[in-house]
């Protein structure tokens, strides 16, 4: 695996890739051109000016409130486990989101089920 490889796995494009995406779009050029100069997938092109046009800036934002424990994916695998089984215990919960990858607390598990409307 080559070192320009590596680099490219990180989800973020840098600022200054984005900015002189952004830079040929201003100067006329079409997303297919721009995408296959910079190598960038040309839905990562029409994103980033997209974003260039709404916030009118390329800088990446912070994220606003906290990260949720449990992602949507495991939300959903949440109410799976409900509806096939009502009357499995949270700790049982608690040893499938482990398989599953995503360690979290009882009162986790219990907090999501009550938002979601399917405990107490």
């Amino acid at each position: 695996m080559s070192k320009q490889m590596r680099i490219m796995r990180s989800k973020e494009l840098p600022e200054e890739l984005r900015d002189r995406i952004v830079a040929r779009h201003r100067s006329g050029q079409g997303y297919k051109k721009i995408s296959a100069a910079l190598k960038v997938s040309k839905s990562t092109v029409a994103s980033i000016i997209l974003k260039w046009k709404t916030f009118g800036m390329t800088r990446t934002l912070p994220r606003a409130g906290r990260p949720a424990k449990l992602s949507y994916r495991g939300r959903r695998a949440l109410v799976r486990e409900v509806k096939k089984n009502p009357k499995i215990t949270v700790a049982e919960f608690q040893r499938c989101s482990r398989e599953m990858g995503e360690s979290c607390r009882k009162s986790t598990i219990t907090a999501a089920l009550h938002q979601l409307g399917l405990y107490g």
